[in-house]
């Protein structure tokens, strides 16, 4: 039987989602995978491995991340829900359960991801909520950094955003949304394409911010992304700003409306 769940996290002081131990092993190690593993194993009573929607980097959170597993131990849904957020931290928890067809992945059956980023816009830095914000004392221009946005949208290739370390095959993804918007002192990137490279987003946000700040007109931003060099474009943007919305799929996989998509 096949699973799929719906689990939102903090990831504060987590090394990010992927597991570092090796498949099995149930020794620490700071990942969501592994602690999430560790919970479903317990309620199963019996070894539980999962595949993600999409790899969050350390501190990086998630209102919606998708998983499934596949086990051949009877539970209720709601005993996979309660039973495995009991077993884990305040910081993670189980939101739903569905069963899923045999064929679902939570990686490969995904049409989109969605990312938000916000940025406290103020001379002070943030007290509260400080773990889920990053922060720019300098006023910005939410507008020109939308409008310098833009030019990123379609199917490109973004080795300018992508980081040194970033594994993947090729660098062409295809960005189908992407807008910032000021509301008071926040300034909320929202970003949803096919899939993403490795620090993507935040380095898209980390040259926006100088667009936004003036240090770069808003040609800028088409320019790099011609360039294809990571080295020409702005800073990674912290890692606390950032919040996986959740992945979209096709509605016939009978998930949660959250997660659905009519494309």
């Amino acid at each position: 039987m096949r699973f799929a769940l719906g689990i939102e996290y903090d990831g504060s002081g987590y090394s990010g989602w992927q597991r570092l131990s090796q498949p099995g092993s149930m020794a620490p190690d700071g990942s969501l995978q592994t602690t999430l593993e560790a919970a479903l194993s317990r309620v199963a009573n019996a070894q539980i491995a999962t595949v993600c929607a999409g790899r969050t980097d350390a501190g990086v959170h998630a209102r919606c991340q998708v998983v499934h597993f596949d086990t051949e131990v009877e539970r209720s849904q709601r005993g996979w829900v309660l039973g495995t957020t009991a077993n884990l931290p305040p910081t993670l928890a189980v939101r739903w359960c569905v069963p899923v067809a045999a064929d679902f992945s939570a990686r490969f059956s995904a049409r989109a991801r969605r990312y938000r980023y916000r940025i406290l816009n103020r001379s002070a830095r943030p007290g509260l909520q400080r773990q889920f914000l990053g922060w720019e004392p300098l006023p910005l221009d939410a507008a020109a950094m939308h409008a310098a946005a833009q030019a990123l949208l379609g199917e490109r290739d973004f080795s300018s955003f992508r980081s040194a370390q970033c594994q993947a095959t090729h660098a062409r993804r295809n960005l189908q949304d992407i807008s910032i918007l000021r509301t008071g002192d926040e300034v909320v990137v929202d970003v949803q394409a096919n899939a993403f490279l490795h620090h993507m987003v935040r380095n898209i946000v980390g040259s926006l911010l100088l667009v936004g700040c003036g240090e770069r007109p808003v040609e800028w931003i088409a320019e790099l992304l011609e360039q294809r060099d990571r080295t020409q474009a702005g800073p990674t943007a912290p890692a606390a700003g950032l919040l996986f919305l959740g992945p979209k799929y096709p509605r016939h996989r009978g998930l949660p409306e959250e997660v659905c998509s009519d494309e």
